[in-house]
């Protein structure tokens, strides 16, 4: 059973603005236990007066924070109850931190605290964004009753493929960038809990005195080392997998996500997932990375109707679904895409857009489509006899990555839109490019790239890109995939390449929405790295976790009548 536990700290202050109806009261570090005991404690924001109100609540390993929080007054002062939690084992929440594995239990057991409040109609709503959203979404599977909705903004469905590992590569930079930021409370926490000396003066030998060494990696992030261990899509991952427990959802969600986002590809997969399952699901895509919704990815500049308010679009669909306030939301479609090129928003009836053509353009090419000067083009005519496409990947040397979708240091690796021309000019890079568009061109939906490749290693990545080639050469990147050769079947299941023997594979590019304007051109690249984003594949057949020797691996894409490698692409016409 939950209780209710001593307020810390209770503020009471007029923070009403122009035409809000409340005041606003705030109370600190509230406390409740979760089931098995663990004290977890929040920052509520609420209107100051009688009356119950619907809450919207956030759990997040990010700090709740001890300033005052601009929505959460908002919020409070227009009739919610907006409560900011510390998840279990972060900053003022007590208990041990480790990724998604209590979130479903304490994401359920704070939902059915909230909604019992004193102050609270019963109706909860949740939000908040990247590893927030998954707070929210592994609440959700656990279907709390007095769940209502969720607002999850920029996060994945499923947290091997699309947030750990991507295509069976692991997400390396997202990996270690993200885990070295969590790791800080984690090291505040430990120093914190062992800075009283006296504690350790009987000690002997005096070098187990515990500052000195500095704490182990993984002592700080154990759960890096069980990612690197479960390389397959095991139980481990499952059971935390919201791909796999659609059934169990029983809410609405409005999902938000950005074309350079990292975790794309789960957004979309969580409404197409959820929407013949539960009703009123929504899907919003802009042209955002996973940063500042500021309407810049990169070098682009999509202008200022790009630029995203999520504190405004959740309100004003919370306002429909937890108050009843009939203000359009329910007669708006259910998707809402920003298409780049033209950088104009649109509403969709659904995704992908059924008037999507599926579309192959076959690679071809006269076996010298490497580097962006080569033979390669794209053409919607199948090959007949032509000569296949080689090169040489070397983990030692592996294809830089430029932009794309990363997270979380964006000082030291840009995520976004970038010019690809210098990756172009590798030669283990196969360029295949359309001829100039003589009007606009629309791509707006999933894409693929089919591919009949061999290897001469047992195991190798093969990526691909889409790219928009403007007039003036500069080679805006769209979207991208990996594959690691062994996991083509089954993620679950690995199965090693026979050197030399010829495999279709198919590699999930994800999804965007782009007019090709009159004189641009279609690219894509064809290689086997992109590094730091993704780990190297040493060639051997060995996971990231284990040390290991690495081998280069020469690698062929084949293009003729029986083996006819294409890019599918979704076509609006």
């Amino acid at each position: 059973m939950l209780r209710f536990c001593s307020v810390t700290l209770l503020l009471s202050a007029s923070f009403a603005l122009a035409g809000d109806p409340y005041e606003v009261t705030i109370e600190r570090g509230v406390e409740m236990k979760t089931r098995d005991g663990v004290t977890l404690r929040a920052d509520i924001y609420r209107p100051k007066g009688e009356g119950k109100f619907p809450v919207l609540l956030e759990r997040t390993p990010y700090n709740k924070g001890s300033g005052d929080s601009g929505f959460g007054r908002h919020a409070a002062a227009i009739g919610y109850v907006v409560i900011l939690q510390d998840v279990r084992g972060r900053f003022t929440s007590d208990g041990e931190w480790y990724t998604f594995k209590h979130e479903s239990d304490d994401g359920y057991d704070t939902v059915e605290w909230a909604a019992a409040l004193p102050y609270s109609n019963g109706k909860v709503g949740m939000f908040g964004g990247s590893y927030v959203g998954a707070t929210q979404m592994l609440a959700a599977i656990a279907h709390p009753p007095h769940l209502a909705g969720v607002f999850p903004v920029v996060t994945a469905s499923n947290y091997h493929d699309g947030w750990t590992y991507q295509g069976g590569a692991f997400e390396q930079w997202f990996n270690e960038s993200w885990t070295s930021g969590l790791t800080e409370d984690t090291l505040n926490r430990r120093v914190h809990g062992s800075h009283n000396a006296l504690n350790w003066v009987w000690k002997l030998p005096l070098t187990e005195y515990p500052f000195f060494e500095a704490p182990s990696p993984a002592s700080l992030a154990p759960y890096f080392a069980d990612w690197l261990r479960h390389p397959d899509f095991d139980d481990y991952w499952r059971r935390w997998s919201i791909e796999d427990h659609y059934d169990d959802f029983k809410v609405p969600a409005y999902s938000v996500g950005g074309w350079y986002d990292i975790f794309q590809g789960g957004t979309i997969r969580n409404y197409v997932g959820l929407k013949s399952r539960v009703p009123g699901q929504r899907l919003m895509i802009g042209p955002w990375y996973h940063g500042p919704f500021n309407g810049k990815a990169g070098d682009i500049d999509f202008g200022a109707s790009a630029k995203g308010d999520t504190d405004a679009d959740q309100l004003r669909w919370y306002d429909h679904l937890l108050r009843g306030i009939d203000n359009g939301e329910a007669r708006n479609k259910p998707v809402k895409i920003f298409v780049m090129g033209k950088n104009v928003w649109r509403d969709e009836d659904d995704w992908p857009p059924a008037r999507a053509r599926s579309t192959y353009y076959y690679l071809r090419s006269g076996g010298s489509a490497n580097t962006r000067t080569g033979d390669g083009t794209l053409s919607t005519s199948a090959p007949a006899d032509e000569r296949a496409d080689r090169y040489t990947y070397d983990p030692a040397h592996p294809v830089p990555t430029r932009g794309g979708g990363l997270c979380c240091d964006n000082d030291h690796l840009p995520s976004g839109a970038f010019d690809q021309r210098t990756v172009e000019e590798r030669p283990d890079v196969l360029v295949y490019t359309t001829p100039a568009f003589s009007g606009d061109f629309e791509v707006t939906g999933p894409i693929a790239a089919e591919l009949y490749v061999a290897s001469s290693a047992v195991d190798t990545d093969f990526t691909a890109k889409l790219v928009d080639v403007w007039p003036n050469g500069f080679a805006q990147n769209l979207t991208d995939g990996i594959l690691r050769a062994r996991y083509r079947h089954s993620h679950a299941h690995p199965d090693p390449l026979k050197p030399g023997e010829v495999y279709k594979i198919r590699i999930d590019m994800w999804n965007t929405s782009n007019v090709f304007l009159a004189g641009h051109k279609l690219r894509v690249e064809i290689s086997s790295s992109n590094f730091p984003r993704f780990d190297r594949n040493l060639n051997t057949g060995e996971s990231a976790g284990v040390p290991g020797n690495m081998v280069k691996a020469d690698n062929t894409i084949y293009h003729d009548a029986r083996h006819a490698s294409a890019l599918i692409l979704p076509v609006v016409p």
